[in-house]
């Protein structure tokens, strides 16, 4: 006769073996000492916690909010805030052609200069992955650039490279091209601009550098044991592996882009010129709050810039399960 069948006619009642057994094994209850150890600690994360959360909200969330209140209002320092809903997003599109230029310089900056920047990135990275001797000081030199690169002095030192007689305008004199200053001319300024942006590849060459490091050499043998040339084991083996860290890449360096400021300033001397070929949606924010005082129209204007990083960011995010493939993808 088995146990169940036991207690059935012992007790009258059938039991489940595991009630049986916590029924016999007691409960640990938990000690005082322990419950006020948990609790210190809880209240100890929670006040490491606590500089974070001033800072977020202090610093990030309320000014937001506060900002995207002004973006429906009229308003500058000596009076109060007046509410006109959509008007200053409507004059944006409407009514202000320099917002138009503004918008349009600045998605041929990033849509030119980012991918530029990622090949050259890409590129210098390759090399480096094949180079033992002096590798360090190459990586050290290639990424001091991206430390100084948005700094004031390094600006000024573009604008004097580039400016009239300076180092480029001479030595393409040298060789018979005589194109004259780049800063001072509308239709070379930017391309000017995106070489100063494509010269800040350190960081991205080292992130490159670190996902090339990862890639398995076993698939490069692979691929040359089936007979794959140099070109088909980049495309077969090394754009897909490191197609995660491109996507990161391209994802900061698109958010970036949209951000310069402090180069085209002092280039342009704050005016966004010649003829605005400088005048980036931040530079224009800025002399339209700072300089002219309407800081709920610059509010609007920041809030446009966030809305369409915030759609480029989220069709990337849409679009990368199509060419993003992580280890242990089946596809």
């Amino acid at each position: 006769m088995s146990t169940t069948a036991t207690r059935v006619i012992v007790t009258g009642k059938e039991q489940s073996r595991s009630s049986v057994l916590r029924k016999r094994r007691p409960e640990i209850a938990q000690r005082p000492g322990q419950r006020r150890r948990e609790r210190r600690e809880t209240l100890a994360g929670y006040g490491f916690l606590v500089p974070w959360l001033i800072g977020f909200f202090g610093l990030t969330l309320i000014p937001m909010v506060y900002s995207l209140y002004l973006s429906f209002t009229r308003y500058n320092i000596f009076q109060a805030p007046r509410f006109i809903g959509l008007d200053n997003y409507i004059r944006l599109f409407t009514q202000d052609p320099q917002f138009i230029q503004s918008a349009t310089i600045t998605l041929i900056y990033v849509l030119v200069g980012t991918p530029i920047m990622l090949a050259a990135a890409l590129a210098v990275a390759m090399l480096l992955n094949y180079r033992d001797r002096g590798a360090a000081f190459f990586r050290s030199a290639f990424y001091a650039p991206s430390l100084i690169g948005a700094s004031v002095s390094v600006a000024i030192v573009w604008r004097a490279m580039f400016g009239g007689d300076g180092p480029v305008d001479s030595i393409l004199s040298s060789v018979g091209i005589n194109i004259g200053s780049w800063v001072g001319n509308p239709s070379l300024v930017l391309p000017a601009m995106i070489i100063l942006s494509v010269w800040q590849f350190g960081s991205t060459m080292v992130i490159f550098l670190a996902g090339l490091k990862q890639v398995p050499k076993e698939l490069y043998e692979a691929a040359e044991m089936d007979g794959a040339n140099a070109i088909q084991r980049f495309r077969a083996v090394t754009l897909p592996m490191l197609s995660p860290v491109i996507f990161f890449n391209l994802l900061l360096g698109l958010i970036g882009a949209f951000q310069v400021f402090a180069s085209a300033y002092i280039i342009s001397n704050g005016s966004g010129g010649p003829a605005g070929m400088t005048n980036f949606i931040t530079l224009y924010l800025y002399k339209r709050g700072f300089a002219d005082g309407q800081y709920g129209y610059a509010a609007a204007i920041a809030w446009v810039l966030l809305v369409v990083v915030a759609i480029i960011a989220a069709i990337l995010f849409r679009t990368q399960r199509n060419w993003v493939h992580y280890s242990g993808d089946n596809r």
